[in-house]
């Protein structure tokens, strides 16, 4: 079943809810059919077995989440115009849009869902072919929801994949309530490597020059100290120019803009349950590598002390005390011999300089890059006159770059070297609610007529359980 166009049917009400009423009466509301909060004063079991979303349910909230919706506009100075360090429109990674905002447009950010049949993936604008993504972009414009969420799914696991139900896999006040029979389970894994290459390739332009220092090896320069102006070249290692950078400072930034793009998720996902008269929460998942462990990442694994950075001395008390143990490291996500999500960094290229220099051909070669490629679809009336004048980085931003990218990984092991290249911080967990718990426990007003009209307006065949 897909969302009639003329808004006709049973979904009427969902389809025409003011944006306005969902901003202020969206909630987290934790009780959901079939669950059971056992301690503490609001503690109550629910009499009614867990009811899962339906399809049509779930491929709202996913397209609300993540799903194609077009092209961005990209309304950005490419050349420098009549001021001073004022061009660096390259900075766009591609030209689709999703339904969240995300830095440069890289769309780092994939979505990952559970539910009582299985554990799925759903893919992202990253990769998709020029004539599937218009494809798939018709279908979201004619409002068959349904239709382009069966395209962008894949099935990982025939089961609702778990973490154990303790510290430190999962927070003390969320075993009741998360990941349970009956709920659908949101999980974004950010790719951390497209945007930071990216970032790099800006701050290493003749437009920004930033220079970074590495703080865990005595503030010495991240692999580019050959690049500075104080040995003629571009970049401003002057600390009092104010374009000095840590690496550890640029990695909060990078982790910052990507966490934007999962809270972007997560706030979708809300404003479209309060429409839908569903319940639902956001909450912390990234506590530890249990997620990507359970879901079956490709794991790797790096001594704490290359982890660290540290020398030889600090390497040798280390492993004197047994304390140099090897922790686990995301690297990409694989299925039946198919990479489904891959990084810019080993394995999956030979070395840092491989991953920026396919990163850099991803975006400005001739043939498929977003930003040149006559192949690339998007928004402009005149694309070939608009790529024409985008401009690449120069050989000093792509040799700055590589230098750095080869620096972090040959000294930390992984890249990013704070995090590696995959982090997951947020869950989003939607259900069906339990009115009869929020009738005993609150005042009126704790779920709207949405919550109380949703098995007449979206089951009317399977009747309301409360």
């Amino acid at each position: 079943m897909n969302i009639p166009v003329d808004g006709q049917g049973p979904l009427e009400q969902f389809w025409r809810y003011p944006l306005i009423d969902a901003i202020l009466h969206r909630r987290s509301r934790r009780f959901g059919l079939g669950m059971k909060l056992d301690g503490g004063p609001l503690a109550h079991a629910s009499r009614h077995e867990p009811q899962p979303l339906s399809l049509l349910e779930e491929a709202i909230l996913a397209f609300a989440a993540a799903g194609l919706s077009g092209f961005c506009l990209g309304e950005l100075p490419y050349a420098p115009g009549d001021r001073p360090e004022s061009g660096g429109g390259n900075i766009m990674v591609g030209l689709v849009g999703r339904t969240i905002a995300s830095a440069d447009a890289v769309h780092g950010t994939t979505l990952l869902m559970l539910n009582d049949e299985g554990s799925y993936l759903v893919k992202g604008p990253q990769g998709l072919p020029a004539a599937e993504f218009l494809k798939l972009n018709q279908l979201a414009r004619n409002r068959q929801i349904e239709a382009l969420f069966q395209r962008l799914r894949v099935r990982l696991h025939g089961c609702r994949v778990e973490i154990p139900r303790e510290v430190p896999h999962m927070p003390p006040f969320n075993k009741w309530s998360a990941n349970v029979p009956g709920s659908t389970y949101f999980l974004p894994v950010a790719d951390l490597t497209a945007l930071y290459i990216n970032l790099l390739l800006a701050c290493f332009s003749e437009e920004i020059g930033y220079f970074i220092l590495d703080e865990r090896n005595s503030w010495k320069p991240a692999g580019i100290g050959r690049f500075a102006r104080s040995r003629g070249k571009h970049l401003h290692d002057d600390p009092d120019e104010g374009r000095v950078l840590t690496i550890q400072h640029l990695e909060s930034l990078l982790i910052e803009c990507l966490m934007a793009e999962q809270a972007f998720m997560a706030h979708n996902l809300s404003l479209l349950e309060q429409a839908m008269g569903l319940g639902g929460f956001t909450h912390f998942a990234g506590l530890d590598l249990s997620w990507f462990q359970a879901l079956g990442f490709r794991m790797g694994e790096q001594p704490l002390a290359k982890m660290m950075g540290a020398g030889k001395l600090m390497t040798a008390v280390l492993n004197l005390l047994g304390k140099n143990k090897r922790i686990p490291v995301p690297l990409g996500l694989e299925l039946e011999g198919e990479v489904l999500l891959k990084p810019y960094c080993p394995p999956y290229h030979s070395s840092m300089e491989e991953a920026v220099l396919a990163f850099v051909d991803a975006k400005f070669s001739a043939e498929q890059g977003s930003l040149k490629g006559n192949a690339s679809p998007c928004a402009w009336k005149q694309p070939e006159a608009v790529k024409a004048g985008i401009p690449g980085y120069s050989e000093a931003a792509v040799a700055a770059t590589i230098a750095y990218c080869e620096y972090v990984h040959a000294r930390y092991g992984r890249f990013p070297a704070h995090f590696g290249p995959y982090r997951m911080t947020l869950a989003h967990q939607a259900h069906h609610l339990d009115l009869e718990y929020y009738d005993r426990f609150f005042s009126p007003g704790a779920y709207t007529q949405t919550q109380k009209d949703h098995f007449d307006n979206w089951h009317r065949d399977a009747g309301n359980p409360t």
